[in-house]
């Protein structure tokens, strides 16, 4: 670091502290201060003895005493005032001390302050303050100091304020809590005040003093300034390095992080916990589960285990890396999980697909009166998008209707897309038309919504409407957008759209050029999609080599799919799907001889496809269906629907198409006909547990095979029922013989 480095840091704030207390001293003298400033003279004890000193080890500053200067009548005091616990118990004290005439013992009413917001007593403390007619450095140090204890920042920086409207010059005792309280409220322009006056007075080789202007601008978030001060730092401590990694860390630079935490460990300094915590934090972020498991082995081998943080992060970290059931068992450990942990787990379960488990998990938080935050809800709004029951989801609509959250726009976005993935857009959209203050964000979730379920002009229509607004979309946005036009065949409009992504300065990504490549490909355009593929500016990924082979499939280009097939084994041989894939082109060409090389292929490769299986929600349960389940308990009733619908379905004109059945691989093995697909047996079971009429709401993990698809269409009709169907790429909503899809999927 350049020596002028850390000297321009420490003068470069454009604000004297007296030109800071005149611009704060409007705001706090009316409301911030209500307190009488002590009388003025202001006079010194100089022959008092020094009374505080920092215990640079402990967060809470304990205080030392220096006793060799006590008088008899002092010692008497001050071991009365050790042994205090009460209000009570400082009442007689300061009593006998204005009966003995000592009120004025600057010594002794430092230390009765000191005692009183050491047993809370902060009110107490002041009025003691407030009524010394002389205070010195001491005892301003000691209300500064008990106003930090107890994490009252604001009043903190103000007695700092009045204490230097008065002269009283701080000493190096002084100026560590008023950093703690600008650390704590986030002020660094006052911080960066206090910054000039540790270099003024001549405290910038204090290692406390330095170690707090690290954690002060770590956490005000100019950790570039935070590591100046750590790169000057001669004698680095414990604290040090804590403060410096917890800063990267808690701003999302983990890799930084882990870099200085190794030069840490090369210099032989033990980490303690609060360093540990933000070292599992930084290999959450990064997802090493192992570096995090030989971090977990060393709260272990230090007897941290039962460290609460600890337990957080651990938690954190084992749930984000898909490890739930040890992430479970940590958080079994504790009694009493505090909100921190309950989000860490209830997240957890969400993002690694145990989402029963999530929104069990919530709803025990609602149990135990434990009040969630934005962050508790929106898991479990996401936990019940899994789940895909709209009963589920309209549950959790009404609780948020009853609580604090009903207006914030982050919980109303979370909702939008939970009943838009739980088949009813209509009910995204009334939570859309509530909200007010409508951002980038929920317009984006609302267009993605209509995109994935192929309501392409309505997503166009929220789009505009955004403009309108005066919103600017986001990559995101153009993803709805993209989704929306090739799920709807607007080939035209999605083109533009594309192309109209610089006029926002958005730099499209993999997921940008794969909608492009499936718009074309799906409406025929397989030569077009291939040139604008060897035209990107990036190199082509898995999903869009993926999106050429879907079309090159349902277009029947075998040479085209070939290729596109080559390329994804490249990338990633061991991906099942798009074997699946090329053998799908194959039998829709007919070529017998090259699906069955591609089976023999996966064989010794040791894959195996996809099962298929149907979940159907009934009376807000939800049962699953596999191809040709035989174990559920009304089978019987079940089959008999099924040969039912088969004889009104042939009465129809239904033919199936018999080659995709025995050859698609990515659809479900057949057993003894079409009816056994997962899909079908929820619908028969839907039929016979469900009044005439009724909505039946599926979810499928696979996407819908061209046999099951006509006969949904035609079943709506017959039966008269809206069927909605959601698979792995899309909504459809069956109604009247026809689907929204419009058959293109």
């Amino acid at each position: 670091m350049a020596p002028n480095q850390y000297l321009n840091l420490c003068t470069s704030s454009p604000y004297s502290f007296s030109s800071f207390c005149r611009q704060i001293r409007p705001l706090d003298a009316r409301s911030l201060i209500p307190f009488k400033i002590p009388a003025l003279p202001w006079r010194n004890h100089s022959s008092l003895p020094q009374l505080l000193a920092s215990d640079h080890n402990s967060d809470n500053q304990r205080i030392h005493t220096n006793y060799h200067y006590a008088s008899d009548s002092d010692s008497f005091y001050f071991s009365l005032l050790d042994h205090s616990t009460k209000k009570s118990h400082l009442n007689q004290i300061h009593a006998q001390i204005l009966a003995s005439g000592l009120c004025r013992n600057g010594f002794l009413i430092t230390k009765l302050i000191n005692v009183s917001s050491d047993i809370g007593e902060i009110g107490y403390a002041r009025k003691l303050f407030d009524e010394f007619p002389d205070p010195d450095v001491f005892l301003w140090n000691a209300i500064i100091r008990g106003y930090s204890k107890h994490d009252m920042f604001s009043q903190t920086v103000n007695m700092y304020v009045i204490m230097q409207w008065a002269e009283v010059s701080p000493d190096s005792f002084t100026l560590p809590y008023v950093l703690k309280a600008c650390s704590g409220i986030s002020l660094l322009r006052m911080g960066r005040v206090v910054h000039g006056q540790i270099f003024r007075y001549g405290f910038n080789s204090d290692v406390f003093l330095q170690n707090g202007l690290v954690a002060l601008y770590a956490k005000c978030g100019r950790i570039d300034h935070a590591n100046i001060v750590f790169e000057g730092l001669g004698d680095r401590t414990i604290v040090s390095w804590t403060s410096i990694i917890s800063g990267y860390a808690q701003h999302g630079q983990a890799i930084e992080a882990l870099r200085i935490f190794g030069e840490m460990r090369r210099m032989n300094v033990k980490p303690d916990w609060i360093a540990l915590v933000s070292i599992l934090r930084a290999y959450t972020d990064v997802e090493d589960l192992e570096q995090g498991k030989s971090v977990h082995g060393c709260v272990i081998k230090v007897g941290l285990e039962v460290e609460q943080d600890l337990l957080i992060s651990l938690t954190a970290m084992y749930a984000k890396c898909g490890q739930v059931m040890a992430a479970r068992y940590l958080f079994d450990q504790m009694s009493t999980p505090n909100l921190i942990l309950w989000n860490a787990m209830i997240s957890g379960y969400a993002k690694n697909g145990y989402a029963d488990e999530a929104v069990e998990l919530f709803k025990e938080v609602i149990a135990k009166n434990v009040e969630p935050d934005s962050i508790t809800i929106r898991a479990a709004i996401a936990a019940c998008a899994q789940v895909g029951s709209l009963e589920l989801a309209r549950w959790m609509d009404g609780y948020i209707d009853t609580s604090v959250y009903r207006n914030d726009v982050f919980v109303n976005t979370a909702l939008i897309d939970m009943f838009a993935k739980c088949g009813s857009m209509d009910l995204a959209r009334e939570v859309f038309d509530r909200t007010v203050d409508k951002d980038v964000v929920m317009c984006s979730a609302m267009i993605v919504g209509y995109g994935l379920h192929g309501r392409g002009q309505e997503a166009i229509d929220v789009y505009y409407e955004m403009r309108r607004a005066g919103l600017h979309p986001n990559d995101v946005t153009f993803i709805g957008l993209l989704t929306a036009c090739k799920h709807s065949g607007l080939v035209k409009e999605g083109w533009d759209f594309f192309h109209s992504m610089k006029d926002y300065g958005i730099e499209p990504r993999h997921q940008h050029y794969a909608c492009v490549v499936d718009l074309l490909g799906r409406a025929g355009y397989i030569n077009d999609a291939y040139k604008f593929i060897i035209s990107m500016p990036i190199q082509p990924g898995l999903s869009v080599w993926g999106a050429l082979l879907s079309a090159c499939k349902i277009h029947r280009h075998v040479t085209m799919g070939e290729y596109a097939a080559k390329q994804l084994f490249l990338i990633d041989p061991y991906n099942t799907g798009h074997y699946v894939q090329l053998s799908n082109l194959y039998a829709s060409a007919r070529m017998w001889n090259q699906v069955t090389k591609i089976r023999m292929l996966m064989k010794e490769k040791g894959l195996s496809k996809d099962l298929g299986y149907s979940l159907i929600e009934i009376n807000g349960k939800l049962q699953v269906f596999h191809v040709g389940g035989k174990s559920h308990p009304r089978l019987k009733e079940i089959m008999e629907e099924l040969a039912y619908l088969e004889r009104k379905l042939k009465e129809a004109g239904f033919v199936p198409d018999m080659e995709s059945v025995l050859h698609d691989l990515n659809h479900e093995d057949m057993e003894d006909s079409l009816c056994n697909h997962s899909e079908r047996l929820a619908i028969a079971y839907g039929l016979i547990s469900t009044p005439a009429g009724t909505t039946l709401r599926i979810v499928k993990n696979l996407r819908a095979c061209v046999n099951c698809h006509s006969a949904t269409k035609l079943i709506s009709k017959i039966e008269n029922r809206e069927i909605i169907v959601r698979d792995a790429n899309r909504f459809h909503h069956f109604k009247d013989g026809v689907c929204s899809c419009g058959d293109y999927w």
